[in-house]
């Protein structure tokens, strides 16, 4: 995570040295407010990269004296087949065109959708705790 962590502090940086150079060059303050809203993004990014970098075990990624071997193995799981990630597609379709042509009961339904939809796609390998 340590080279995420600073990837993110780079571009972190070069926002921030851009919004200062476009502020002071272009005069313009909506590019100027955008440029410091992106780095303030990729600081947030950079900062959780940073905060989980410190509590794991050290990546074969973060070691500069590593061989390909040693990131052999099993990455996680991930799932065969799931239709949930076409529901949820299918739901913010809905939730943009509501938004589009602003219909206030077609988000409302949009919105309780998407939400079922994110509760299937992320609990659809849940299991219920084994009582003995």
């Amino acid at each position: 995570m340590k080279v995420e962590a600073r990837l993110f502090d780079v571009t972190t940086i070069f926002f921030f040295l851009s919004a200062v150079v476009y502020g002071v060059w272009a005069k313009e303050p909506v590019g100027t407010v955008g440029l410091i809203l992106t780095g303030g993004l990729s600081l947030i990014i950079g900062s959780y990269f940073h905060f989980v970098a410190r509590r794991i075990t050290q990546r074969p990624e973060d070691n500069p004296d590593a061989e390909v071997s040693d990131g052999a193995g099993e990455l996680g799981f991930f799932s065969p087949g799931s239709y949930w990630p076409v529901a949820l597609a299918a739901s913010a379709a809905v939730t943009g065109v509501a938004l589009a042509f602003w219909q206030i009961w077609l988000l409302v339904i949009a919105i309780v959708l998407v939400l079922l939809t994110i509760g299937g796609l992320v609990f659809e390998y849940h299991t219920r705790p084994e009582h003995d």
